[in-house]
């Protein structure tokens, strides 16, 4: 399964909210921000290892990533993967996202 796809799915389960909704009020937007990112990650990345260096980021069209580069990087490494990218975007979409009530709490 592409990594596209894992961040999609991933978001919609996590939300909680039913696919068509979702559709309508932005998802393919994401989706299209999502694969632009990762068209211009490629881009970026010079040595082609799969990571993006602070300097890469900051050379490359990736200002996204460029400018979160530290929250991003949370191993602090200096290099941020695809997935690290994908992992950080999933949780500026749900740090809004208020969890479905209880079954016991809702009458």
């Amino acid at each position: 399964m592409s990594r596209l796809k894992v961040v999609v799915l991933s978001f919609i389960v996590c939300a909680n909210f039913y696919v068509p909704a979702m559709a309508n009020t932005g998802l393919n937007g994401i989706v299209r921000a999502v694969t632009v990112l990762d068209t211009n990650f490629d881009i970026a990345d010079k040595n082609h290892d799969g990571l993006l260096s602070r300097e890469e980021a900051a050379n490359g069209n990736v200002s996204f990533i460029a400018k979160n580069f530290d929250a991003i990087d949370g191993r602090h490494r200096g290099l941020v993967s695809k997935d690290e990218v994908h992992d950080f975007i999933k949780k500026l979409l749900m740090r809004d996202q208020h969890p479905p009530a209880s079954a016991s709490t809702q009458r």
